[in-house]
This record gives structure tokens, sequence and C-alpha cells, in this order.
């Protein structure tokens, strides 16, 4: 069973920085695309990052563009959210996924396995 455990959430003050880690227990990690998904009180899941099998290519959502990065390491079966300038809009549970394909994507419906989440609360 594929297991994926996210860490590095926590409450941070507005313009401060944070990063996220996911793990996967998948045998053939290099052979996936992971992406980064939040979800805030209230509101519906939605795309924030994704990364292709080798982290060569990386696509964000416009209201995280230029403040995240998402990167991976493959040996380590490890996907990463660095996340700077943070604002109180950025309050939510983020989640990892493994695509089903080598090819990122921004859809949820691409992928087929799910972390827990992690909180990240920004105060203002």
């Amino acid at each position: 069973q594929v297991q994926l455990v996210e860490s590095g959430g926590g409450l941070v003050q507005a313009g401060g920085s944070l990063r996220l880690s996911c793990t996967a227990s998948i045998r053939t990690f290099s052979n996936y695309a992971m992406g980064w998904f939040r979800q805030a009180p209230g509101k519906e899941r939605e795309f924030v990052a994704t990364i292709d099998w080798s982290g060569g290519t990386t696509y964000y959502a416009d209201s995280v563009k230029g403040r995240f990065t998402i990167s991976r390491d493959n040996a380590k079966n490890t996907v990463y959210l660095q996340i700077k300038s943070l604002k109180p809009e950025d309050t939510a549970v983020y989640y990892c996924a493994v695509a089903v394909s080598s090819r990122y994507s921004v859809s949820a419906h691409e992928y087929m396995y799910w972390g827990q989440g992690t909180q990240v609360t920004v105060s203002s």
C-alpha cells in the first residue's frame, strides 16, 4: 500500500517561510509526476504546484507563482514545496499527491495517491 507522509507545516507570521516535505513509500517514485494541492476552510481543494518525473518541468497556480517552489529528490522518494512571503490567504491544509503518469498535471483527477495533509496557518 502506498503511503505519502507530509511534514513541515505550522504556524507562521505573514511574510515568513516554510518548507513542506512529502515522502512516498512507492518503489518507482521517479516514474511519476508529483503535485501539491491545498484546501482552505470552507473551500474546495485547489491546485498549487506540480513537477514532472525528472524535476525538469514545473508548473504553478497563478496565486503562488514567484513565491512557491516545488522540487523533488528521487533518491529520497521526496517532493518539497518551498514557500516564501506567506500570506494569510495561504492558510490551508496542504496535500501532496502522486500523479498517474510521469507528466505533470494541474487536475486532481489525474492523481492516484494522496497524503493526509499538513496544516499551514499564516497569521497577519
